[in-house]
């Protein structure tokens, strides 16, 4: 019965290497099967939940609003943001997939809510990574290997919003990836 049991571990963790193995071999590649599935998952399972507190201080990701390129209609997406002498760099794990990436390149603009304040943020840029990497932290720069990312965003701070209150007002129930 022991054997069974270490077997059947020994298998479950072998299944779960070569998961994780494909997913960062994907991310890499940037396959279009691998991203599009986790992009999915993201938009419709991390996002939802990630939402509830980005942009507010101490949490984990800022919050981005966008308008759509197509639809007109604004969203609302969590990022990983880190402020710099006069914006902010976005890390692209997905690289021009998203869809908060290309509203946000399409309008020139967007609102960014970091650490408890919002701001008019404009002048998105893609640059390389290379550039601007020590102004992330380890983990960070870590996942950057990883995931083989070469790019960020960098936005340029126009000014602060006054209440958060008001940018929320204009998004509508709608999120993106």
């Amino acid at each position: 019965m022991f054997d069974l049991i270490v077997g059947m571990a020994g298998a479950l963790f072998l299944t779960l290497a070569a998961i994780g193995g494909v997913f960062v071999l994907g991310m890499r590649a940037k396959s279009p099967l691998v991203l599009g599935a986790v992009i999915w998952l993201t938009k419709h399972v991390f996002n939802p939940i990630g939402l509830k507190t980005a942009g507010q201080p101490g949490a984990y990701a800022a919050r981005i609003i966008h308008r759509g390129r197509t639809s007109g209609r604004m969203y609302e997406t969590p990022v990983g943001a880190v402020a710099t002498e006069d914006g902010f760099l976005i890390s692209l794990p997905y690289g021009l997939k998203s869809n908060w990436l290309r509203n946000v390149l399409a309008s020139g603009s967007a609102t960014l809510a970091f650490e408890g304040r919002t701001y008019l943020v404009d002048e998105p840029e893609m640059i390389p990574l290379q550039s601007v990497e020590t102004a992330f932290g380890s983990g960070d720069q870590r996942m950057h290997r990883i995931f083989g990312l070469t790019e960020v965003l960098r936005l340029r701070r126009a000014e602060e919003v006054e209440a958060e209150v008001e940018v929320a007002a204009e998004v509508e129930v709608a999120r993106a990836a």
